[in-house]
């Protein structure tokens, strides 16, 4: 590490250099300028006005926000840096990572921007990457930087002033870029580098996502002192024909406890997460698997395939996620993007666009099998007025009204049961393995055996909007087969907007197991998590009636098997401190 030392003393003596280049990239599915967009002016971000702002969610304080970047607990403070826009609601020719600090992860402070194109390693764009802390309690960022040739280049940035309890201020290293695309990888195929990971050896890891001939690629990478880094001749791993991967990350995950663990333990009580962004179709994919330190290998229970049957962290919209250690409280936290679904000229309109899904915890169901995620438990100090319904039967056909809450701003946890299956549930075709299509083929007004029941969420009293969140069951050769679905397509009378059904298996036994779901509202986003969160969908909405007081809350089922709601517990949420100065940091909760 001595020469890490030397370099952190260097970067003192630093000049940055500013530039003003286009980057020339066109991004029409995330409304980039260079598709014909130029910056508007920026509306009143007002809650009467603007009715499909979340109010608990993660967002900036205007204009274009994608992924989660170097999430981190550090000193006591949370920290969030993330893409951004600071010159509109668009995807941008210069990205920054924006950067804002929380004690508790649901109220947030905006700090002044971490990095912005100013060197010619960077000078087109400042784009993803992650943050490790090095021995000596030192954090370092690892990004990729647009070149001023319009290249991928990875580079390395560290705190200016490490007193500073917020590290406001960071600076470039002199040595970047410290990796360049591999021979054969073209320069606008190599991105994302992930929170690094040391080996038993001390030696330094780090992937970053590629392509070459269609086959994804998390090229590795090692090093000894975190500033020369060797290319290992093997990737960490590889499919072809699954397109370009970004926005990697690879964490471990205990066997038999839903405890976090650090990035770099490595032993038998252990599985290794690959969690793979597919920019072919924005789906956060995941394979569990085992990493061999003293080969460098990572081998997957299964194979990614990036097709339907593969795992993914939720069936809906969430993106480019990232995902780090807490510490003190001995979890892994997971954020992820959720982008928008309406247009761009909508975008242009309200001047925002992006949020961040609420922060979850995840960690390996007991079943080896998947992953399970959570809300951290903060997001619970936002309840506000509370009503609850106990052992209420739900007959084919019912529709039953939550009231007493804020429809439009709310926390949902419910218990379905089930009192006979084995006759009235309809057969299950086994070819037919793509939920999403399942969904796709049938809604929630459909009059099935066994569902489908659930909620439908943003709803207007006469129900011609609403997003229903809902389940139904079959019965396959090995046993039931449980569908959940998240269906968006009565979620608004207007027109021009992605209305897409979600889907996704539920692995439970029905049988023995109630149907929970929990769903989480706030205006134009909705998650919700399936068997304790076994399953997770989010969606955007943007309903033109069932807004803010007007919007309605409801239980539904549409089977011709009775359902009992065994409980419901449904709260109105308070709206998050967002985007405080930094010397209201102390007060973000009084």
């Amino acid at each position: 590490m001595e020469m890490l030392l030397i370099l952190v003393v260097a970067l003192s003596c630093c000049v940055l250099v500013h530039g003003h280049e286009a980057i020339g990239f066109c991004y029409p599915e995330f409304g980039s300028s260079e598709c014909g967009v130029s910056e508007q002016q920026q509306p009143k971000l007002d809650r009467e006005q603007q009715p499909h702002l979340p109010s608990f969610h993660f967002r900036p304080p205007q204009n274009w926000l994608n992924d989660p970047n170097g999430p981190m607990w550090y000193n006591g403070v949370y920290h969030l840096f993330y893409q951004y826009n600071p010159e509109g609601p668009v995807f941008g020719d210069k990205m920054v990572w924006a950067h804002s600090v929380s004690h508790d992860m649901i109220h947030w402070v905006d700090l002044e921007l971490a990095l912005s194109p100013t060197e010619q390693f960077d000078m087109k764009s400042c784009w993803s990457g992650s943050i490790t802390i090095l021995p000596g309690n030192l954090p370092v960022i690892l990004y990729t930087g647009i070149d001023s040739n319009g290249v991928q280049v990875q580079n390395l940035a560290f705190p200016k002033n490490i007193s500073d309890p917020f590290l406001e201020q960071w600076e470039k290293s002199p040595r970047n870029p410290i990796m360049t695309p591999p021979q054969g990888v073209a320069g606008d195929s190599f991105r994302d580098p992930t929170t690094a990971w040391q080996d038993p050896d001390g030696k330094w890891n780090v992937i970053v996502g590629g392509l070459i001939n269609n086959e994804g690629i998390a090229f590795l990478y090692q090093s000894e002192d975190f500033v020369t880094w060797t290319k290992v001749e093997h990737p960490l791993y590889s499919s072809p024909g699954t397109g370009m991967w970004e926005c990697l990350d690879f964490f471990p995950v205990f066997v038999n406890s839903s405890n976090g663990v650090d990035t770099s333990v490595v032993n038998p009580s252990v599985k290794h997460v690959l969690k793979i962004s597919s920019f072919s179709n924005l789906h956060d994919y995941y394979v569990l698997g085992t990493y061999a330190p003293e080969t460098s290998k990572y081998v997957p229970d299964t194979e990614y395939t990036g097709k339907s049957t593969d795992l993914r962290y939720d069936y809906g919209k969430l993106y480019a996620s990232k995902t780090f250690f807490d510490e003190p409280k001995s979890r892994r936290i997971l954020w992820g993007w959720a982008n928008e679904s309406d247009t761009m000229e909508d975008d242009l309109a309200k001047g925002w666009a992006g949020v961040q899904t609420i922060p979850r915890e995840i960690w390996l169901h007991s079943s080896g099998k998947q992953l399970v995620q959570w809300p951290v438990k903060e997001l619970n100090k936002l309840r506000g007025q509370h009503v609850q319904v106990l052992d209420e039967k739900l007959p084919t056909g019912s529709v039953f009204e939550v009231e007493g809450i804020t429809a439009s701003q709310a926390d949902i946890e419910i218990e379905f049961e089930l009192h006979s299956l084995e006759e009235p549930a309809e057969f299950f075709d086994t070819t037919a393995n793509d939920p999403q299509q399942l969904c796709s083929d049938s809604n929630a007004s459909i009059r099935g055996k066994v569902g489908p029941f659930g909620l439908l969420a943003l709803a207007t009293e006469e129900l011609n909007e609403h997003t229903a969140i809902y389940f139904r069951i079959f019965k396959g050769s090995n046993g039931f087969v449980v569908l959940m679905c998240s269906d968006q397509r009565r979620s608004s009378l207007r027109d021009g907007m992605d209305k897409t059904p979600y889907g996704a298996f539920l692995d439970i036994d029905p049988q023995h197991e109630k149907i929970t779901l929990r769903t989480l509202i706030d205006h134009s986003i909705v998650e919700s998590f399936g068997g304790g969160g076994k399953t997770c969908i989010s969606s955007r909405v943007y309903p033109k009636l069932a807004i803010n007081s007007e919007a309605r809350l409801f239980v539904f089922n549409n089977g011709t098997v009775d359902v009992t709601i065994s409980s419901l517990n449904a709260w109105s949420m308070n709206t998050a401190q967002m985007n405080r100065g930094r010397e209201s940091y102390a007060e973000l909760d009084d």
